[in-house]
């Protein structure tokens, strides 16, 4: 079972994500809370799977509440829920290492996501990605070949920065799901990076 703890101002979206994700019997909503200073409180008290939440919220906003829970749990899985008129929330969240990042209305895949990230994954909703290269604007002359980034490696950094996950970058390059992990984890280490977010990021800052 999945604990998850849902954190957001408008109490119409918290009753309308708790029936969401509770239609899924792997999934349990263990608590609401309406600000960032909820979230920061709850999750201590009661260490939730995954945390779904607002950005914009009154008092303390969703990036703040993040950066307090993971300065003191590394590994706190966040799912943050945003909208299009976020640009600098999104910059912000892409740099902060939250683990996933929706759009309020994409409802359909806010199970999906939650499954993901429990399992570590980075989650990047579709529409956001294709706004990433406008939002990060700051482009650096780089070459790929100086960290010996091969050309498979290059493809599997390509098409993590469009937001696929190793078993659909395993299908589109002919490759299993373990190859692909591991090609993933020598990848970060060549480019001394955290995780997708942060190759992500590196890659369209370098597009």
């Amino acid at each position: 079972m999945i604990t998850i703890l849902i954190v957001d101002d408008d109490i119409l979206v918290t009753t309308a994500l708790k029936t969401i994700l509770e239609s899924d019997k792997q999934l349990t909503v263990i608590g609401t809370g309406s600000d960032g200073r909820d979230a920061v409180r709850m999750y201590k008290e009661l260490h939730p799977d995954v945390l779904l939440m607002d950005i914009r919220m009154m008092d303390m906003n969703g990036l703040d509440a993040s950066e307090q829970i993971l300065a003191e749990y590394p590994d706190a899985r966040i799912l943050l829920l945003t909208t299009f008129s976020d640009d600098e929330y999104i910059v912000k969240a892409l740099k902060s290492g939250i683990k996933g990042y929706l759009l309020k209305q994409d409802y359909e895949s806010i199970i999906p996501a939650i499954k993901a990230v429990h399992t570590g994954q980075t989650v990047f909703g579709s529409k956001i990605v294709s706004r990433i290269p406008n939002l990060l604007e700051q482009k650096e002359d780089f070459h790929y070949e100086d960290y010996e980034i091969g050309e498979k490696e290059y493809q599997i950094i390509t098409l993590v920065a469009e937001g696929l996950n190793n078993k659909e970058i395993a299908g589109k390059l002919c490759l299993s799901e373990g190859t692909v992990r591991n090609y993933l984890s020598e990848i970060l280490n060549k480019l001394n990076l955290r995780d997708r977010t942060q190759l992500a990021i590196f890659y369209y800052r370098r597009s």
